[in-house]
């Protein structure tokens, strides 16, 4: 267990690293493809050169006209106002790291990016931690201290559970948030079929699902004979490494897998973003916001 001062100085470095992102390229981008629910009523103002048309309020128009002689229209201000959740995947499978990350910690530095994002913005974040079940929830509230705690249980809280089960985790959601809200679903997803819950997450919320991976997961080094335990069943399988035909038929089978739940994600249009431990991810997350945007824009 690391000393108090260690995690402190841990998640400080964090928060830096993240926050000049989020001001450096992240920030105006999210807010451009988030919006908030609707417009909100403002004032009743005299008509000016420019306004839309469709903006007057005749009522108001025919009680004053008589003495001002004016139109007047109705002005409305943009709600800006979100609700972000981290659903976030604590799982035992979490803890491999080939690299120098390990796909929890890569989990903390990404959602780290979106809350502070989200809080730049005054809008509310709130987090699910999830294995086998809902670990824990915090409630969507704003504020840098706020943040800093839901980074520090991304990367320190102890689960009880070891395997996944995304779809325990958005059913909790479902019931707990009863107003549409982005929800960023980050795990490695080796886990079992969770679509019924997929499908009504998406309808009810903005889902935008987040692949962790490392590059062991996708392709074997040639190694010789190798024993490899399943870090969540505890099971183990001893394989031969050198054997290029075993090799070949373990990367198809996890291209197939990853091309079918890709598949998943476009049926029930959630948008869906893949990183590895080993590659930078502000590239991949500055291609989804493009593309986003770009949706957003031919709508």
């Amino acid at each position: 267990m690391e000393a108090a001062r260690d995690i402190l100085k841990k998640i400080r470095k964090l928060e830096l690293k993240t926050r000049g992102l989020v001001a450096a390229t992240f920030s105006g981008q999210y807010r451009s493809v988030f919006k908030g629910r609707g417009m909100n009523f403002e004032e009743v103002r005299e008509y000016q050169p420019g306004d839309e048309v469709r903006s007057i309020d005749w009522n108001v128009t025919a009680r004053f006209s008589e003495v001002h002689g004016d139109a007047y229209v109705k002005k409305f201000t943009e709600e800006r106002e979100l609700t972000v959740m981290l659903v976030v995947d604590v799982s035992a499978s979490g803890e491999f790291g080939s690299v120098h990350l390990s796909k929890r910690e890569l989990a903390a530095e990404v959602a780290c990016l979106f809350a502070f994002s989200a809080i730049r913005n005054n809008d509310k974040v709130g987090l699910i931690l999830f294995s086998d079940h809902v670990e824990m929830f915090i409630a969507p509230k704003k504020g840098r201290l706020h943040t800093l705690r839901l980074i520090r249980e991304i990367l320190y809280f102890e689960p009880k559970g070891k395997g996944t089960l995304p779809g325990d985790a958005l059913d909790y959601l479902n019931r707990v948030l009863h107003r549409r809200s982005v929800v960023f679903l980050i795990s490695d997803f080796q886990a079992p079929d969770f679509e019924k819950q997929l499908s009504v997450t998406a309808r009810r919320h903005d889902l935008i699902a987040i692949s962790i991976v490392d590059p062991r997961e996708e392709e074997l080094p040639d190694a010789g004979r190798l024993t490899l335990e399943d870090a969540e069943t505890g099971e183990q399988i001893e394989i031969d490494t050198s054997n290029r035909r075993v090799r070949t038929a373990f990367a198809a089978e996890v291209a197939r897998q990853t091309a079918e739940r890709l598949r998943d994600f476009r049926r029930k249009r959630v948008d869906a973003i893949s990183l590895k431990t080993d590659a930078d991810y502000v590239p991949a997350l500055r291609s989804f916001f493009r593309t986003r945007e770009r949706r957003l824009q031919i709508r």
